[in-house]
This record gives structure tokens, sequence and C-alpha cells, in this order.
């Protein structure tokens, strides 16, 4: 029987498979990255934690005045809103550097390339547990404020408040996490081909940072005529897709109008992102350890 091409299906669908099957390996190599970070820290991996807190408190204070937003309803966005974005995009920035990364791996060790997949994203996902609890200090400080329903701004949209609702941010991070795992091996695979791909996607990234609402909140812009800079602006960000991956995570666990439409355009974006990274993934995975 003729061994299947290398450009084949059944052996980029195997490589998904042997790599969960491995998932002990990648699992243990993810959490061995975040100990050697911190590996001579006192503290270790706490100061994860302690600087989201830092910046969370920084810009959320600061833009709460500069906004005139309410600091008890507009503190947990911005922690959220950071928590999200950082993890996002690691995905993105590592990602790119995946298997440029775990050179010496690819070359010398015989195993899946998505095992290095799933280990940055499961590095990421552990960074992400860590920062969690400056979400759960918010909370447990802003709770009152959070837990009624309130205004962003004045006359801006009315929110619930906090309520069961807030569950469905669990069902929100594992969409994002999926979606982390198909970005980190599109832009792996590419990056290792072109290096020119990680400074170019780091420098979009910063742009992206600022267009997307992490420390302003579209709330602001409703209410504008149409042609007017605002509707300009609500537009823009809704054509931004980091926007719909945030706030299907964000507005629950701030207590927010939940808007399906950002779960379709997830959906969407999952489905045309898995279809064009097995594509790359069946064409070019064999080519990985000579590219790198």
């Amino acid at each position: 029987m003729r061994a299947p091409s290398p450009r084949s299906w059944r052996r980029a669908f195997g490589d998904i498979k042997a790599a969960i099957d491995q998932r002990e390996l990648w699992g243990h190599l993810g959490w061995q990255d975040v100990k050697q970070r911190y590996r001579r820290s006192t503290i270790g991996p706490l100061w994860i934690t302690i600087s989201m807190a830092v910046t969370a408190a920084a810009l959320g204070g600061l833009y709460s005045q500069l906004f005139d937003q309410p600091i008890g309803t507009f503190m947990p966005y911005v922690t959220v809103g950071f928590m999200i974005w950082y993890f996002i995009s690691a995905c993105v920035l590592e990602g790119t550097e995946t298997f440029i990364a775990n050179e010496g791996l690819i070359r010398f060790l015989p195993a899946p390339l998505m095992i290095y997949v799933f280990r940055t994203v499961w590095r990421q996902v552990l960074f992400f547990a860590h920062n969690l609890v400056v979400y759960v200090i918010v909370l447990a400080i802003f709770f009152p404020e959070l837990t009624r329903p309130y205004q962003m701004v004045h006359n801006g949209v009315m929110h619930p408040g906090l309520g069961w609702s807030a569950l469905f941010a669990i069902p929100a991070f594992v969409l994002i996490v999926i979606n982390g795992l198909w970005v980190t091996l599109l832009f792996g695979i590419i990056a290792t081909r072109f290096r020119d791909i990680p400074p170019v996607v780091s420098s979009f990234m910063q742009l992206f940072f600022t267009m997307t609402p992490i420390i302003w909140t579209t709330d602001l812009l409703k209410g504008g005529r149409a042609g007017s800079p605002r509707s300009i602006v609500d537009f823009v960000a809704k054509l931004n897709p980091f926007y719909h991956f945030i706030e299907i995570f964000r507005a629950p666990l701030v207590g927010q109008v939940q808007s399906w439409t950002h779960w379709a355009v997830c959906g969407v974006i999952t489905v045309v992102g898995w279809a064009l990274a097995l594509i790359a993934l069946r064409n070019y995975r064999s080519r990985v350890a000579y590219w790198v």
C-alpha cells in the first residue's frame, strides 16, 4: 500500500490527533515556560497578576476621568478588556514565533507540528488564569455598582447589570482559545517562511490596540448622525474583528448588553480561519523543519 503524500488531509489531521494524544507533553512544556520565565523571581508568576493590576488601575483611573466615566463600572470594563486583549494579542504575536522559537526541537525531535501550537496557546491560558485574579478583586470592590442597571455615559445605552448571563463568558473564552489555535498555526507557518512577518504583525497589533474599545467604550459613539465623525468611528470599530471577540467575553462579565451579532461574526471568523489554517497545515507542514 502506497504511503500517503506529505500533502494529504490524512497526514494533516493525523498531526492534530497525535498532538492531542500527547497533551501531557505540551501541557508540561507550557507550564515549564511559565516557571522558566520567573525562575529567579521571589514571587514568581505572581508578577503577571501584579503587572495586570497596576496597568488596569492606572489606565482605568486615568481614562475614567478623561471620559467622565463612573469608575465603579468603567474600572471592571477596562480590566476585563485588558485581560482578554493580552490573551488575544499574545496568541497573535507569539504565534508568529511559535515554530521559530522551537527550532531545536523541530529539527531533532520527531513530534507533531501541532504540539508547538498547543504549547504556545496553553502557555497563554496559564497567563490568563493568573490575570483572572485581578478581575475577582475588582469585582469584589465594585460589585454593588455592577449588579444593578447602569449607563456608561449620560443618555447612553442602559445596561442590565451583572447576573447569571456572566456564565456566557465561559463558552466565549473557549471560542477565543479555539481561534487562538488557528491563528498560532497559520501565522506560525507563514512567519517561518517569511521572517519579515513578525515585526509587521507587531506594528499592526499596536494599531489595533488603539482602534479597539479597550480603554474607551463604544457607548461614547452612540447617537452620532450618519456621516458624523462619531458614527464613522463606530462603523470602523465594528469592522475590527478583535472588537467582536472582546465583546463576547467582556459584556457578560461586566453586565452589559450582549449582542448576538458578535457571536455570529466570531463564528464566521472561526470557520474561515480554521479552513485557511488546515490548508496551510496540509500543504506546508513537511516544509517547516527546513524553513526554521
